[in-house]
């Protein structure tokens, strides 16, 4: 891949082909300090591209392409095979931008070509004068494999959880610390597994670590309390685009992303009522935030409209040549209570019966020799929330009880029906590992052989271990974990996961990252013939 300057992509002061100049992007120092100010400001002659760009589910000659503007606008891009723009492939004018979306908006393109970089500049136009444009912003993606890929390795990267536990936008550190080292791993995409925001986690400008170090913060308005209101939920977003390297990071590896609690509130699931939640009044319908934080993470990332009937899904299957399809879970929309999980009869409550049934044919119908599955709760790790259980394990190691039914019956629906290659990547519990499941360890056995891998946290406390569940047999054969509660990104315990797939062996093969991007675990695994 080639490199694109950090500083063209942030600060506007190199030029890219004869003439261009991009404006800086919401970071710069001046910008920054108007953030931490409030939600005012002045605006310019023309319109400004304020958070940077991004490029969301890009596969097999389709994409997503996000910005936001200072103001009601229309966006145009123009996507071109090299960073210079002399071979423009398409001009696009996109949708207007208003204040009902916050301004953001996104343009969906399909026919491009795939297994290629390429190069994409965007601009917003004056709402009533066309002719008054904003500077351009270029960023870059590789585009997906189409069908007869099959001679491409592919590579991406995941994690999760950012701005989590009081450490958020550090200005002495570029942003977040990690980004440099995912930037430097030049992935085809970045599967974001989930807590893209800690929408109830509020922050304070400084923080004096254990050994008397200081982290400091940046804090705008949104990040002072609890997300409750539309604009809150919103701001969540805009405070992690804040980060310069997150954003040049954003700008030139494609994103893609699913959901799990703190977009709305720690350990949530539908129909919930809270009741002695710091920062929340009493009776506060859970509900009502999760429609709110929904409406927020679907306009400040781009995904593609993989219905036009269910608006706002986020499960999906994104597919990656012969090689490789991607299946993104949603393992909250459709959670039932937390409970002990010792119930005997399953409900469906962890997938929901519709997320489930479209796994199965998905999976079943899938003709790539990989299968990997992103579940942003891990399947054995138990995570406690409270006297009640926030995992899919209960922490009896017995028979499936509880939501460890549903995966009980998704495992054995999978083995019954051939479907070989299952890899499973999660998040979630902020310390990453290698766990391989495997009926002769476990107390139920109908299931095959497979592999969980854990990643992150990307920007937040690091925790661990969790005690992992005997009812599918697990092993940790790998896990790196801090020696304390909330350790952070000071003290390097921050992990990201690395996927390749040869072309030729047709291997995948994990690697375990630390923050610096060191190799810390690999695995190498060939694939079953059918």
């Amino acid at each position: 891949m080639t490199a694109l300057n950090r500083r063209t992509l942030l600060r506007g002061t190199t030029a890219i082909g004869a003439g261009l100049v991009l404006a800086p992007a919401l970071g710069s120092p001046a910008l920054a300090r108007t953030a931490r100010r409030g939600p005012a400001q002045i605006l310019s002659d023309r319109p400004v591209l304020t958070h940077g760009i991004q490029a969301g589910d890009a596969i097999d000659g389709s994409v997503s392409l996000w910005t936001r503007v200072d103001r009601s606008a229309r966006l145009r891009v123009e996507i071109a095979t090299d960073p210079s723009f002399r071979r423009i492939l398409r001009r696009v004018a996109g949708p207007a931008v208003t204040p009902a979306s916050d301004l953001t908006g996104q343009i969906n393109l399909r026919g491009l070509p795939t297994g290629t970089d390429l190069y994409y500049r965007m601009t917003a136009a004056d709402q009533h004068d066309h002719d008054r444009r904003s500077e351009p912003l270029v960023g870059r993606f590789r585009a997906g494999l189409g069908r007869r890929d099959g001679r491409r390795p592919i590579r991406f990267i995941w994690s999760g959880d950012i701005a989590g536990q009081g450490w958020g936008v550090n200005p002495d550190l570029g942003g977040f610390r990690i980004a440099d080292a995912m930037r430097a791993a030049s992935a085809d995409f970045f599967l974001s597994s989930g807590d893209n925001v800690y929408a109830d986690g509020p922050l304070t400008e400084t923080v004096t670590l254990p050994d008397g170090r200081i982290w400091r913060n940046l804090v705008i308005e949104e990040k002072t309390a609890v997300a409750q209101t539309l604009d809150q939920y919103r701001g969540q977003f805009k405070y992690n685009l804040l980060a310069d390297n997150w954003r040049a990071f954003l700008a030139e590896t494609a994103i893609v992303a699913q959901w799990d609690d703190h977009e709305v509130v720690n350990n949530w699931y539908p129909g919930q009522v809270l009741v002695g939640r710091a920062g929340f009044p009493d009776g506060t319908l859970v509900d009502t935030l999760a429609a709110r934080a929904r409406q927020a993470f679907h306009e400040y990332i781009p995904i593609s409209p993989v219905s036009p009937d269910k608006a706002g899904r986020v499960y999906r299957k994104l597919s990656y040549g012969p090689l490789m399809d991607l299946f993104i879970l949603d393992m909250r929309t459709f959670k039932d209570p937390n409970t002990t999980g010792l119930e005997t009869v399953a409900d469906g409550g962890l997938l929901g019966k519709e997320q489930t049934a479209w796994l199965l044919r998905e999976l079943k119908a899938s003709k790539a020799t990989w299968k990997v599955i992103a579940n942003d709760l891990p399947i054995g790790l138990v995570v406690p929330d409270g006297g009640n259980q926030e995992s899919s394990s209960n922490g009896d190691p017995g028979a499936p009880l509880g939501r460890e039914l549903d995966i009980a019956h998704l495992l054995t629906q999978i083995k019954r029906l051939g479907i070989r290659n299952h890899v499973w990547l999660t998040a979630d519990v902020h310390y990453t590992a290698a766990h391989h499941y495997h009926p002769d360890r476990a107390a139920y056995q109908d299931f095959d052989p497979f592999w969980e891998f854990v990643s992150g946290p990307l920007n937040a406390g690091a925790f661990g271990p969790n005690a992992l569940d005997a009812t599918f047999g697990p092993e940790a054969v790998f896990q790196a974990v801090p020696p304390r509660a909330s350790a952070s990104p000071l003290e390097g315990y921050q992990f990201f996961g690395q996927v390749d797939i040869d072309p030729h062996t047709k291997q995948l093969t994990v690697t375990l990252k630390d923050v610096e991007g060191n190799a810390l675990f690999t695995q190498t695994l060939d694939p079953e013939r059918r």
